[in-house]
């Protein structure tokens, strides 16, 4: 028997309402278009309002030096120049633009002493320049920009998971999704669909990311038939809390070393001095002594020299070598008790300044681990944090390589290359979110009328029923475990090819096994049917993720092989890894070359 559904039509469709999705709806709406909002958990609870450290933005409000061409050359390095060059010179061009929007818009930034829009130095970046607001920057951004969204004529629906999307011919036509409350389905039909559904951190055992992170916006367009590129680069930050283990990954946010915290290793060493990398190390502290020195001139508010304003701590340098670093103290013996290593701020700042510049991990550590980070160091390790890798989009209007689907924020690739540098993805958020709502309302305006087949319909519907359907057959939950300990195990941190291999084959034995997943009850308030659901995308991004590192033969940026540890600057410099559907229904991994950078943009990395 048919299940039944209902229907809706809208211009425009955006599917997640984190700071990417409620940018992209809100510039959709301004334009004219009949915009909805799907949001698989309440308003206002997206893992947004998690990002801590501030927006990236070169505002040169701390320092007068900071312009969007060193922000774009900064961010091309930490990228390991696999940056879509473009989406870089957008984006750092952009920036300050979108964070004076959002203080325009209501957003409180913590400001200098003489009014303006204080910044926070952060690993990567040469100058300070993090707006921010103390270490709860994200929940901010969440407030401005859901209060603009109620605002603007906006449709929402909250609690929704989009199960696929509908195309009409090669064109996207809408999506299919069912009440996580009531289990009851809907069939939204629209001309042109935004995916800002967040990433893909639940496929790994010990992770910064909110429970709605399982790779839906990821494996829904790849199974669409659009390109996804860079899969191989995950993110492990370097602080996230080990102890209790009920609490393991939650984010320490980089801000913490960005106010002058030193991370530590158990015999009470600076150990970060010993893994500076040669590439880095003319643009970081050559001692502990200048080190400190260039942290009491910040302290004290003095504008350093500009031949030396780049010197930073090795304690800031980008993400993928701290999580290294800290991963090798680790196996070397020299971790934590509990696995980790210490991050402390206690020595180097007094209690009344923590408690004012980082309320929320003060609040965070003594409530979960009853710690006070104001006397005592925190017990930190690296977390799979974020992915770097998505779906490639054109740089201006954000469309996929399919028509009509276009994608923002972390389920887009290319802007970040093979690593990201903290802070950048708020304002790529803001940039691309608003570039990718603009680029929906005017395919919306300029395409004509699309069809919705029912037949689509009825297949998604039937294929999220099924293991309802089932007299027996494994546990969801049980997968996920196996999925998750695997990826942690084979595809984590430090990569070879044996161990990649054998994840492989480890997903594709789950992927067969998720073919009788069984879940009991009913529809409504159902989370292991929940979890059943998205485990179809878990498995999907997971084996993209291994599937491009296998191919990546060598380390750069967050991927990182043990039997390949240079960087092939002849080979995979100047080249994507592209994942896609082919025609028998099979992933596969082709090397596809980026684009040629123009002369100007060219000119400024040099040197």
């Amino acid at each position: 028997m048919a299940v039944p559904y209902t229907t809706s039509e809208h211009d425009v469709i955006v599917i997640g309402a984190g700071g990417a999705g409620l940018r992209a709806a809100i510039e959709a709406a301004r334009q004219g278009s009949a915009t909805a909002l799907i949001c698989k958990s309440l308003l206002g609870k997206a893992h947004t309002v998690m990002a801590e450290g501030g927006v990236a933005a070169a505002m040169g409000t701390v320092d007068l030096h900071d312009n969007w061409q060193v922000h774009f050359r900064d961010t091309m390095r930490g990228g390991k120049f696999l940056n879509n060059f473009k989406m870089a010179e957008l984006h750092a061009r952009e920036a300050p633009e979108r964070v004076r929007e959002l203080e325009a818009w209501g957003a409180v930034f913590d400001r200098t002493a003489d009014g303006r829009i204080l910044q926070r130095n952060f690993g990567g970046h040469r100058f300070p320049r993090l707006a921010h607001v103390g270490d709860r920057t994200g929940l901010e951004l969440i407030r401005t920009l859901q209060d603009r969204a109620v605002h603007s004529g906006i449709d929402i629906f909250m609690e929704m998971t989009v199960i696929g999307l509908t195309k009409d011919g090669d064109r996207v036509s809408g999506c299919v999704a069912y009440d996580r409350k009531t289990g009851e389905f809907q069939a939204f039909k629209a001309r042109a669909v935004v995916l800002a559904t967040g990433g893909i951190g639940k496929s790994f055992r010990i992770n910064s990311n909110s429970w709605e992170y399982t790779g839906d916006g990821h494996a829904m367009a790849y199974r669409a038939g659009a390109d996804l590129i860079d899969m191989e680069f995950v993110q492990f930050h370097p602080t996230g809390m080990v102890w209790p283990p009920s609490v393991a990954g939650i984010l320490v946010t980089e801000g913490v070393r960005g106010e002058g915290g030193v991370l530590k290793n158990n015999q009470g060493e600076r150990f970060m001095f010993g893994y500076i990398a040669e590439m880095f190390r003319a643009e970081t502290a050559d001692t502990e002594a200048e080190a400190n020195r260039w942290l009491v001139e910040q302290q004290a508010a003095v504008r350093p020299d500009p031949a030396t304003a780049a010197r930073r701590p090795p304690d800031l340098l980008p993400r993928d070598e701290v999580a290294r670093a800290i991963d090798a103290e680790v196996k070397a013996g020299r971790g934590s008790p509990h696995g980790g290593v210490f991050l402390d701020i206690a020595s180097r700042r007094t209690p009344e300044e923590i408690r004012r510049a980082l309320p929320s991990m003060y609040l965070q550590f003594k409530e979960l681990a009853g710690v006070d980070i104001t006397r005592e160091p925190m017990e930190i390790g690296p977390t799979c944090h974020y992915i770097m890798g998505g779906v490639r989009v054109d740089a201006d209007t954000g469309m996929s390589t399919v028509p009509g689907l276009f994608a923002a924020g972390e389920v887009a690739g290319g802007m970040h290359g093979a690593n990201r540098l903290g802070g950048n993805s708020l304002s790529d958020l803001l940039v691309f979110g608003r570039r990718a709502g603009l680029g929906a309302a005017g395919f919306a305006r300029s395409s004509g009328a699309v069809g919705q087949d029912t037949a689509q319909i009825a297949g998604f519907i039937g294929e999220a029923i099924a293991p309802l359907d089932r007299v027996s057959g494994p546990s969801p939950y049980e997968i996920a475990s196996q999925l998750s300990a695997s990826m942690e195990k084979n595809v984590g941190i430090i990569r070879q090819a044996d161990e990649l291999e054998a994840g492989l084959a480890r997903i594709a034995e789950l992927k067969e096994v998720y073919r009788s997943v069984r879940v009991s009850g009913g529809r409504d308030f159902n989370p292991g049917w929940n979890l059943a659901i998205d485990l179809h995308n878990m498995l999907t991004v997971s084996e993209a993720i291994a599937r491009g590192a296998i191919m990546r033969e060598e380390s750069r940026g967050a991927h990182t092989r043990r039997d390949f540890p240079g960087t092939d600057t002849r080979k995979w410099a100047q080249v994507n890894v592209t994942i896609r559907v082919d025609e028998g229904g099979a992933m596969t991994a082709t090397p596809t070359p980026l684009p040629q950078m123009t002369p100007e943009l060219a000119k400024l990395l040099e040197g």
